[in-house]
């Protein structure tokens, strides 16, 4: 709730306001101090923070774990399924997620988040407000246009803009008539140096690397750690589908970081038996000492 009041630049002043509460019973609704939380209540906090349907749908899953009833519409354009059977797949997928250390996130083929875990939210907790380009809005925007993308992403320009922009290129060709891809385009026509790197510097780039360099699935970046005690640390994009999310248009990316320096590389104590190397693959047999 906080955070999606100050991306739109609200007080709290502001919100109550809008919800015709006290501001001190919106304080309280911010802190979680609300002891029942019903769908009036949340159709007009999801109104207030002029929320889209996908973020209304995971406000009443957060706080009700139910769906918002079904009369609630958002003008923006829903990127959730209409299927309820794809709803109920995506919010036990949401509980894979969260199970998993690493960054891990749901995009489809505009780049548009669909869902995103607890470590991604840190990895760019940092980041400011922004219009149209937050890393959990769409992922491609954030990394082009973003001003603190540089912050998390290292060798911004050479390592994450001009693959994405590879990427980019192929999806609206594939795809010329797409109005989320041919918006972007503009976008990134209005930028000079993006216009460059798109007309000229991605064909120099996979003249040079060739055209398997612009695939994001084992992809090897550096990132800077949200403890900042871990500095940069190396990671690998690995991304992956399954039958439902092909079916939603839907691929997972999860970016694999490196142990923090410092950490034990081998297994916990008392993890696995003495005589073990560490992790192998299961299909290959150990060898004997």
């Amino acid at each position: 709730m906080r955070q999606r009041r100050e991306e739109l630049g609200l007080s709290q002043e502001d919100l109550a306001a809008r919800l015709r509460i006290s501001v001190r019973a919106y304080g309280n609704w911010e802190r979680g101090l609300v002891k029942e939380w019903t769908d009036r209540k949340l159709l007009a906090l999801a109104e207030a923070l002029e929320m889209s349907e996908r973020q209304c749908f995971w406000l009443f899953r957060i706080m009700v774990d139910r769906d918002p009833p079904p009369t609630w519409r958002a003008a923006e354009e829903n990127r959730l399924p209409d299927d309820p059977a794809q709803r109920d797949y995506l919010c036990d997928y949401a509980a894979l997620m969260e199970a998993v250390p690493h960054p891990s996130f749901l995009v489809d083929h505009r780049w548009d988040v669909a869902l995103t875990n607890s470590a991604f939210d840190r990895l760019f907790q940092s980041v400011r407000p922004h219009p149209t380009a937050l890393p959990d809005d769409n992922f491609l925007r954030f990394v082009l246009f973003h001003p603190d993308a540089a912050a998390v992403l290292e060798d911004h320009e050479p390592a994450w803009c001009v693959p994405l922009l590879a990427q980019f290129a192929a999806a609206l060709e594939a795809a010329p008539e797409d109005e989320g891809l041919r918006s972007i385009r503009q976008e990134v026509a209005r930028d000079p140096f993006m216009e460059a790197a798109y007309r000229y510097g991605v064909p120099h780039w996979l003249a040079t690397h060739g055209a398997d360099a612009a695939e994001r699935d084992g992809a090897v970046r550096t990132v800077r750690h949200w403890d900042p005690q871990s500095g940069l640390v190396r990671c690998r994009l690995v991304a992956e589908s399954s039958r439902m999310l092909d079916a939603m248009g839907l691929t997972r990316i999860t970016m694999i970081l490196s142990a923090p320096r410092g950490a034990a590389a081998g297994p916990a104590r008392g993890g696995a038996a003495p005589h073990s190397k560490g992790p192998r693959l299961r299909a290959v047999p150990a060898l004997e000492d």
